[in-house]
């Protein structure tokens, strides 16, 4: 798989004069949005007081509603021919200069049944959504992944609809050459962080829509994530100390906060984000060093977990 700085060199050496292309009509574009912007505020909020007055609170709560719903539609629509450009000839070409095998679909996203396939959340999600699809193999091995956006609903007393976030980010399906016969699942330990050793070990051992706690002998590994499993002895015998820290190396370079499962021959990973990852914005430059570093550092992340986690070496055998 190319490195990070041959896939810099392709963006701006390769790239660029499309990028420059792109960057002029980022700026036309932000200048549209700023002004229909204008105007839309203007006429809501007039319309809005001269129907209810200044002094209606609950109309004010929902005059806002509908505001902010109008103006997310609204960027979204100016956008949407800019934000297609980008992904065809920025993200794909980089795609596909990481690995000419993987295919870039950026209208689908991972399906719901890989979400709950994946044990890594408790609730199943009423409503999902995403985009940014790639399948195909790295040295030989299955990988999938989009950006996925999974949501619980919730009604209230008036029957009222709210939607809960379950989760949000960069979801991660690969082989990883072995048919569990059981579960593993490796989450975040929030509790030892949040309630310290003895309380946060008690709730761990006491959640009781997980399996059983497993421990580990990896103190750091122990102080980041928190194992649950069907069977003691297979979880530690998928996660060795060389795993266990390659999972320590990964959470370093994300720097957010990660799920991870090894169910059925596969390894699950879910990466929490709280933005589009490969959606450009009309207010941040396209030339812009860091930003372009960003998609780069994104995708050779995701994409990488092959090679991170040495899944193309066949440490077991299926069977």
């Amino acid at each position: 798989m190319k490195s990070i700085s041959e896939l810099t060199d392709f963006y701006y050496k390769t790239l660029y004069p499309v990028l420059q292309e792109l960057e002029e009509s980022r700026k036309s574009i932000k200048k549209r949005v700023i002004n229909i912007s204008i105007i839309y505020t203007l006429v809501v909020f007039s319309v809005a007081f001269a129907i209810f007055g200044y002094f209606d609170f609950e109309a004010f709560i929902y005059i806002v509603i509908f505001y902010i719903a109008g103006l997310a539609w609204i960027y979204k629509y100016l956008i949407r021919d800019y934000t297609s450009d980008f992904k065809e000839k920025i993200i794909a070409p980089l795609i596909k200069e990481i690995d000419n095998n993987l295919n870039y679909l950026p209208e689908l996203h991972i399906p719901v049944s890989n979400f709950n396939r994946s044990k890594l959340f408790t609730s199943r999600p009423d409503r999902v959504s995403g985009n940014d699809y790639v399948r195909g193999k790295i040295d030989n091995i299955d990988i999938t992944f989009s950006d996925l956006h999974a949501e619980k609903r919730h009604k209230d007393s008036k029957n009222n609809d709210s939607w809960e976030t379950i989760f949000q980010g960069l979801f991660i399906v690969s082989d990883f050459h072995k048919k569990f016969h059981g579960q593993t699942v490796v989450l975040p330990d929030s509790a030892q962080s949040l309630f310290g050793n003895l309380i946060g070990n008690w709730l761990q051992a006491n959640n009781f829509s997980r399996n059983e706690l497993i421990k580990m002998d990896n103190i750091d590994f122990e102080k980041e994530f928190v194992v649950y499993g069907t069977n003691q002895i297979e979880s530690r015998y998928i996660l060795t100390h060389t795993l266990m820290q390659k999972l320590l190396n990964y959470k370093k370079k994300t720097k957010h906060p990660i799920y991870v499962s090894f169910i059925g021959g596969k390894i699950y990973m879910a990466i929490e984000y709280n933005d589009d990852m490969f959606e450009p914005s009309v207010f941040r430059s396209l030339l812009n060093y860091k930003i372009a570093m960003a998609y780069i550092a994104t995708l050779h992340l995701a994409i990488g977990i092959v090679e991170e986690l040495k899944l193309n070496q066949k440490l077991w055998s299926k069977v």
